[in-house]
């Protein structure tokens, strides 16, 4: 699913334009996107919770040369699905 057919599912859904339904799908997503910036998990229930996640330094390898490489340290986004959604597709 695309977020345009995203879109279209809101705003038949909640019966609203398309308009307001692309604010609503972009405010969630700034959201979603700021409270993760700031170190905030957001939960959503019945669907799961978004996280941060912060990734040590690390030694890879270069599969074409074999050269080890150090990975930088890196803040990750993470999600985690609720028991409701998982169990809602199995």
């Amino acid at each position: 699913m695309s977020k345009k057919d995203l879109i279209d599912a809101v705003a038949n859904t909640a019966e609203l334009s398309k308009e307001k339904a692309t604010e609503a799908v972009d405010a969630m997503v700034a959201h979603i996107q700021k409270a993760m910036q700031s170190g905030t998990e957001v939960r959503i229930p019945g669907f799961g919770v978004f996280k941060v996640s912060k990734r040590k330094e690390r030694v890879g390898r270069n599969p074409a040369t074999k050269q080890e490489i150090t990975i930088p340290a890196s803040i990750v986004p993470k999600f985690q699905a609720s028991k409701t959604l998982k169990d809602a597709l199995n």
